[in-house]
């Protein structure tokens, strides 16, 4: 870092970085592309022929960064040339640095200072919002002639309510404030709950059930309505908390009172995001107030600076999440353009994506996600033979569509290996579209066709799943298949974005946020311990400043291998193992045999553990995360291990002493000091660990996922069928901590390929785990593999050559099945 200048916390594409301030100049690279603030950074090779730019204000890194997304890097190129940005070579410089941005966890963000609030509004492009305020005014204006105000006491429920016929054609109420207002600001996603009053599909009513019929309900939440327009037009934003009528749907009040009472409110429609603005503008963490006393707060707070006068609500929210973006992490999820790609031109044209599925139609007019699943059971289960677990895969993947949001990103594809464009979701989203003769659930996207190629591994999954998350490692393979469109673009080594964090590594990241401590369970083979690796090195590899070290390398390979490595070299990283006989003297402290004095015969002496050597580390390195992972948690006795640290351990004791009972030392846990544990509930249940050790860590239970197998096959086996078909008998025999994992099927992190392979796969590790579930019952073993498999009569396995227990699996969880 740059002598003498604090680091403050920026938001930028979904993720917080530290940023180091500019010295008043940028550095320019000779060979790079990169900016960079720091003389001393160890990326700048060219030390003694440093050549650097004017930055008066400190600001340019800001301009560069907002010029064009970071994927666009012929938008930055003509930025940079406009401004004199260029290495030695004459080449536009199009990013910046670690030294200028270094990527942070949420954790570490909260600690620091926010990037400055005048730094920030003088560097904000008013004028580029111009039109964007424009639409929002007149969406606004278009629901408030649609629904006057002054109407509102008699409004009747069929204008009102989502749910009675084809919502996008009739556009009552609740259809034009969550779907057709998206400048305004978005309530989109969730649950249709948020609208206190609609019609579920199956034609009966949902309202709350204290009101004994619908009609009652809705008079209660009309009421509730206009008279918290009132309170917000009185400047009473807090009194809306005391309606109880419409306590249940803050979200639909909020983007009311931004349609009818534009300057009452800010239009931030997220509890969450009113906090966490208030905490970045005020310094301190907001009040634990109701959530309208909380609005008040936050306009209170805006109204009071100066530097504001005259802006109106709607900009004053964009400047916000561009300042201090809440940190909603980007998505990336690959998506068929039919099959064989035969809606690619249609989609392209139209600008969306398209899927099937016509039949349980436009997905927002359901209660939540458990109602639509039981629609979509009711509709498919018959179409794929009653699987239920890839029935309720199915489902997912079309539930996927709603989640998707402005800014995410839909790779097109065909086959497994084919990509046809890449695009960004538009504001629009999710839409359903009954103009078209099938596929009628749609995402509204701006392609970018300079992604077309073929993976040169192909994704063996993306043949069966029509929507499915992109993982890190794919999407820098196809970053590397983008094609320069601009002479001046060509030769530029792009910056590639930070890759969104997966959805299982963010709820571990948050669990760590939260507790301090995070336990992965779940039955064997899936995948725990790979899971708590994979987050080390994501994790803690983003911010641990090591040279050479990528974060986003994929599993299983020589440089993911080689990251965890320099992690375990450089002790941000620890890995043990519990037993029977792990103790406290092995994890905090204890007397330890070591050569006595010259060396002749033995001594004992006071040694520090595991978990105490990683202490001392971390609280001389606190700006870093140290991690400790201990596999096998249950297996140990945690409170014999932990000792008097059960205190300290939690998240609001860090910091504080408590005396070591074996050597009287006051010690400490800093606060970066993280555990995740992994524990097999095979072995044991959750249950059994004791409540106080329970009390201190996040939970976070992983199943079995034939997701990774899809479309995989070993001749005819198809492994995803196979891992559900077997799963499914072992719940209903036995129960869901016995089930069989994915991850057996997995060597080195790809799907078995190989009839010898799978074979010893089942023979090795498969059998003799369902044989000790079956406590030798071999009834109950034939249940589960089948009697091709299984001799129930001489209690005995039967001896197959490879090719035969592979067909044999094929019949037993495929045609069998499948029949009946």
């Amino acid at each position: 870092m740059a002598d003498g200048l604090e680091r403050t916390v920026v938001a930028f594409e979904g993720r917080e970085y530290a940023l180091t301030p500019s010295p008043g100049t940028v550095i320019l690279p000779l060979h790079g592309q990169k900016i960079h603030h720091d003389p001393a950074c160890r990326h700048l090779t060219d030390a003694h022929t440093l050549r650097r730019a004017p930055d008066p204000d400190g600001l340019l890194w800001r301009r560069l960064i907002d010029s064009a997304p970071t994927d666009d890097i012929a938008g930055r190129a003509a930025f940079a040339r406009e401004v004199g940005l260029s290495n030695a070579q004459g080449r536009p410089v199009t990013g910046v640095c670690g030294c200028v941005l270094e990527p942070v966890t949420s954790a570490q963000a909260e600690t620091m200072r926010p990037w400055p609030l005048a730094d920030a509004l003088a560097t904000f492009d008013r004028a580029g919002h111009e039109k964007t305020l424009a639409e929002a005014e007149e969406q606004a204006a278009g629901i408030r002639e649609a629904f006057p105000l002054a109407g509102w006491p008699t409004l009747s429920l069929a204008r009102y309510a989502l749910g009675q016929g084809d919502s996008a054609t009739t556009r009552p109420y609740c259809y034009r404030l969550e779907f057709g207002s998206s400048a305004v600001g978005s309530i989109a996603g969730g649950s249709a709950m948020k609208h206190l009053v609609f019609r579920r599909k199956d034609g009966s009513w949902w309202h709350d059930p204290r009101y004994p019929d619908v009609e009652t309900a809705w008079q209660a939440v009309r009421s509730g309505i206009v008279e918290a327009v009132e309170a917000a037009r009185d400047g009473r934003l807090s009194d809306i908390d005391a309606i109880d009528a419409v306590r249940s749907g803050p979200s639909l009040i909020a983007k009311t009172l931004s349609v009818y009472v534009p300057q009452s409110t800010l239009p931030v429609h997220a509890g969450e995001s009113v906090r966490h603005f208030l905490h970045r503008l005020t310094g301190r963490p907001a009040p634990r107030l109701e959530r309208f006393a909380l609005q008040a707060m936050l306009k209170q707070v805006i109204d009071a600076d100066g530097r504001f006068a005259g802006w109106p609500p709607q900009l004053v929210m964009r400047f916000l999440y561009w300042w201090a973006d809440p940190n909603r992490i980007q998505q990336i999820v690959k998506i068929a353009a039919g099959r064989d790609g035969a809606l690619w031109e249609q989609c392209r044209a139209g600008g969306y994506i398209a899927v099937g599925w016509d039949e349980i139609g436009d997905l927002r007019e359901f209660a939540d996600k458990d109602e639509y699943t039981a629609a979509f059971r009711e509709a498919f289960s018959a179409q794929h033979n009653n699987f239920q677990s890839k029935v309720s895969a199915k489902a997912n993947e079309v539930w996927k569509l709603l989640s998707l949001r402005a800014g995410d990103l839909v790779v097109a594809n065909t086959g497994a290996s084919q990509i046809l464009a890449v695009g960004r979701v538009t504001d629009e989203g999710y839409a359903w579209r009954p103009e078209r003769a099938d596929h009628r659930h749609t995402v509204s996207v701006e392609w970018d066709d300079g992604y077309e190629g073929r993976l040169a591994e192909p994704e063996r999954s993306w043949a069966t799943v029509t929507v499915k998350d992109v993982p890190p490692a794919t999407w820098k393979r196809i970053k590397d298949l983008r094609r320069t469109e601009t002479p001046e673009a060509a030769g530029q080594s792009e910056e590639a974005p930070v890759p969104p964090l997966e959805p299982l590594l963010r709820r571990i990241a948050e669990g760590l946020d939260r507790r301090g401590q995070v336990v992965l369970f779940g039955p064997p083979g899936t995948g725990k311990t790979y899971t708590a690796l994979n987050y080390a090195v994501r994790g803690l590899g983003e911010v641990s400043g090591l040279p050479g070290l990528d974060p986003y390398a994929e599993p299983g390979s020589p440089g993911y291998e080689a990251a965890l490595a320099a992690l375990v070299e450089a002790g941000l990283l620890t890995v043990v193992t519990f037993h029977p006989g792990y103790g406290y003297e092995d994890f905090v402290e204890g007397f330890r045999p070591i050569p006595g004095a010259g060396g002749t015969g033995l001594a004992l002496d006071r040694v520090d553990g595991v978990f105490k050597r990683v202490c001392r580390a971390a609280a001389k390195d606190p700006e870093r995360p140290y991690l400790i992972v201990v596999d096998e948690l249950n297996r140990g006795d945690l409170p014999k291990i932990l000792g008097e640290l059960i205190t300290l351990i939690e998240l609001d004791k860090r910091g504080r002493t408590v005396t070591l009972s074996l050597s009287g030392e006051r010690f400490a846990v800093p606060p970066n000091v993280r555990l995740v544990g992994t524990m097999n509930t095979a072995d044991r249940s959750v249950r059994m660990l004791d409540a106080a050790v329970r009390r201190r860590f996040a939970f976070l239970e992983l199943l079995p996922d034939s997701t990774p197998l899809e479309g995989c096959y070993v001749g005819q086996l198809h492994l995803a069928e196979m891992l559900d078909a077997l799963n499914e008998r072992i719940r209903t025999r036995l129960d869901r901590e016995k089930q069989i994992g994915h991850a057996y099927f997995l060597p080195g992190g790809t799907p078995v390929d190989t009839a010898a392979e799978l074979a010893a796969i089942v023979r090795g590790e498969v059998l003799p785990l369902l044989q000790e579930y079956a406590y030798d019952d071999y009834t109950l073993l034939a249940a589960f593999l089948g009697e091709e498999l299984v001799d129930r009569d001489s209690h005995t396995l039967r001896e197959v050559e490879d090719d035969k227990l592979i067909a044999a699996l094929y019949k037993e969880f495929q045609v069998k099945d499948q029949a009946e």
